[in-house]
């Protein structure tokens, strides 16, 4: 006889399967990943079919079966609904979503990356946006939530210190010109007067760019306004799309996998270069 069981989770995937039923992936904090076929879900007057969507936490009453689970009940604790009304918010959730679908494990506790994806999602959806801070406050926080779930699983790039003498390394505002090295081999950041010959350079980053790294492993965002004042390159807008195909680039060299996701931020604000 099939066993029910309880678990709380948000689905972070989910694809069709069959004629109406939907296969999605649960991350529970305590029994981390789960696949379970969510019966009749693609009906357009099933239950269970708004519940079952993408970023919704739900108490779910699942049936064990012998290769997959299957959703029995779901209860709805929060949907996001916010990150629907901003199509830029909706893609950095997804571009979350499916960073932590690699990063997490099955039949283990994953109490930290739920609760850090929660909240992070939270944020997101509470950001209070304009058409003149629009791009910067959406992709610093989706670059912030990156590095917090790197962190967690043990992946960040270390910011502060030079890879290779383990030298504190310090923007230099005053020198335009002034740069330094990350490597994802590496793990990091590097001065480039310190770059081994066979060493690959990914980017260099600006004095702006090094700083906003370094402070993304902070609980909260800095002010922007600080900035303001400072020589830069180039401006915040342009140094945070920088970072956060930085960060992308380098989660997808650890995990070994490429965010599909995460092309969609790139129709918010194109980087020429």
């Amino acid at each position: 006889m099939a066993t029910p069981f309880k678990v709380t989770g948000i689905v972070i995937k989910g694809y069709p399967l069959g004629e109406s039923d939907r296969l999605v992936t649960i991350l529970s904090p305590e029994l981390g990943l789960l696949k379970a076929v969510v019966p009749g879900a693609r009906k357009h007057r099933s239950q269970l079919r708004g519940r079952t969507e993408l970023l919704v936490v739900n108490d779910f009453l699942l049936i064990k079966g012998r290769s997959l689970n299957r959703v029995s009940q779901a209860e709805t604790l929060t949907s996001h609904a916010g990150l629907s009304k901003d199509f830029g918010k909706l893609a950095a959730g997804q571009y979350l979503a499916e960073l932590v679908g690699y990063l997490g494990v099955s039949d283990l506790y994953q109490t930290e990356l739920y609760s850090l994806l929660l909240e992070h999602l939270q944020r997101l959806e509470q950001l209070d946006i304009t058409p003149e801070n629009r791009v910067v406050e959406i992709v610093a926080h989706l670059t912030q939530a990156v590095f917090h779930l790197l962190a967690i699983a043990g992946l960040a790039p270390q910011t502060q210190r030079c890879n290779v003498t383990q030298e504190i390394i310090d923007a230099n505002f005053v020198d335009p010109r002034w740069r330094t090295g990350f490597s994802h081999s590496l793990g990091g950041v590097f001065r480039l007067d310190q770059r081994p010959a066979s060493l690959k350079l990914d980017q260099r980053l600006t004095a702006l760019e090094l700083e906003l790294l370094q402070g993304l492993a902070a609980a909260q965002l800095p002010n922007f306004a600080e900035w303001s004042s400072k020589n830069t390159v180039f401006p915040l807008e342009t140094a945070w799309l920088r970072l956060e195909r930085l960060m992308r680039d380098y989660s997808e060299y650890h995990i070994g996998k490429s965010l599909k996701t995460a092309t969609l931020i790139d129709t918010i604000a194109p980087l020429s270069f």
